[in-house]
């Protein structure tokens, strides 16, 4: 498999690892997420000023209201933080 590939199945793993956890096993809960968040970008958290910053970073995660992460709002984020750090390395 090329490195892009690895990198897709990589993302497609560590979500549904984390979502099997608990209730429904594609969607994340928001105990899942903060587990996912806090065990795969510790970085990211460490950011946070307040826990009230991390629960809005939670809600932030869940466009379409149902309490829940599924994979393409997980993706969601996971591009935006690409874009971001990627954004950041090109200005060094």
């Amino acid at each position: 498999m090329t490195q892009l590939e690895v990198s897709l199945a990589m993302l497609m793993k560590t979500f549904d690892t984390y979502a099997a956890g608990e209730g429904n096993p594609d969607t994340l809960s928001k105990a899942e997420t903060k587990t996912l968040l806090e065990k795969e970008l510790p970085e990211l958290l460490k950011g946070a000023k307040n826990q009230d910053a991390v629960d809005k970073l939670l809600k932030s995660l869940d466009f379409n209201g149902d309490s829940e992460v599924d994979f393409s709002e997980f993706v969601v984020l996971v591009a935006a933080l690409t874009c971001a750090c990627h954004n950041r390395h090109l200005k060094k």
